[in-house]
């Protein structure tokens, strides 16, 4: 008899209804799923904690007048001459508009210290602006970006000097930490566009590539946070006009780069791409439906984005 039960077996899974199947199915992949997403939220809960206590942490060690005066004031605070741009505080929930030919005006005559109020300010403001939206964050804010780097370069140099070990590593470990959170920057202002501009990697070049990512970041996030305070798209001649490459409205491989003449500079814009194989990209037109020639309605000098 014994030998009959495989038989008997079959017949009864041959008796269960099909969608029985189906439903067990479905309800493992549901399990799946809702086990994967909860890993995310996990994550994503831990990313914002690192991110709000290093913020936190490192805000402590800024005096009190300064703190107080790097509080992020109400959108709109601000007035819109540069005078008032350069001297502003962060402001939220939505940043302000800082463009290129201002920050490179404010910046190099103060040897790039004004650039690093630049980046104290826009990383605040995302912080803020993320916080306020999501209740989550994935940047470290004003203090926690900026100043691991500053407490890294001006206790390790001087170790350095003096011969110590421990001056090396914190010069490279603050390097490190400055560059894991500029390719974090160019990723959450892709995330802000409705489509990426910006190689998150670029950061890594040397110069002079690494600016070229760098002034892109700052014209993106200056056109968005116009767009979204409702303020007009003012020109700027340094990016639409000097350089064109700037403001090339898609996100560009290196190879393009060095094949187009005309985005690099204002007297190169007449002269033809340059045709070496070498400098060809692996290109699929069917990966991408868009004319490359088209203009996104972001991009243009209209005030038509928004998120």
């Amino acid at each position: 008899m014994t030998k009959f039960w495989p038989m008997c077996l079959v017949s009864v899974v041959a008796l269960v209804p099909h969608n029985s199947y189906k439903q067990l199915y479905k309800y493992r992949a549901v399990q799946h799923l809702d086990a994967k997403k909860k890993k995310m939220r996990q994550e994503e809960e831990q990313i914002s904690h690192f991110c709000e206590s290093m913020n936190e942490i490192f805000g402590c060690f800024i005096i009190p007048p300064i703190r107080e005066y790097l509080e992020p004031r109400p959108t709109g605070s601000a007035g819109r001459d540069p005078l008032s741009i350069v001297t502003a505080s962060p402001e939220a929930p939505l940043g302000l508009s800082r463009p290129v030919w201002l920050t490179v005006a404010a910046s190099l005559p103060t040897g790039l210290l004004w650039y690093g109020y630049y980046k104290y300010c826009i990383e605040e403001e995302l912080f803020q602006n993320e916080l306020q939206t999501t209740g989550k964050v994935t940047g470290c804010g004003g203090a926690g970006t900026l100043l691991p780097f500053v407490f890294g370069i001006l206790i390790g140099f001087p170790l350095k000097l003096i011969h110590l070990p421990l001056g090396d590593f914190l010069l490279s470990l603050s390097s490190i930490w400055i560059l894991l959170t500029q390719i974090n920057l160019y990723r959450r202002v892709n995330e802000l566009l409705p489509e990426p501009v910006l190689w998150e990697w670029w950061a890594l070049l040397p110069p002079p590539l690494d600016v070229v990512v760098g002034l892109r970041q700052v014209h993106f996030l200056s056109v968005f946070w116009q767009s979204e305070r409702g303020e007009p798209r003012d020109r700027d001649y340094l990016a639409d006009d000097l350089f064109p490459f700037i403001s090339y409205p898609e996100r560009f491989t290196l190879k393009k780069f060095f094949r187009t003449p005309s985005m690099w500079f204002w007297f190169t814009k007449d002269i033809p791409d340059l045709d070496f194989d070498f400098l060809q990209d692996d290109y699929d037109p069917t990966a991408n439906k868009k004319s490359p020639t088209e203009k996104p309605a972001f991009f243009s000098s209209s005030n038509s984005l928004r998120r």
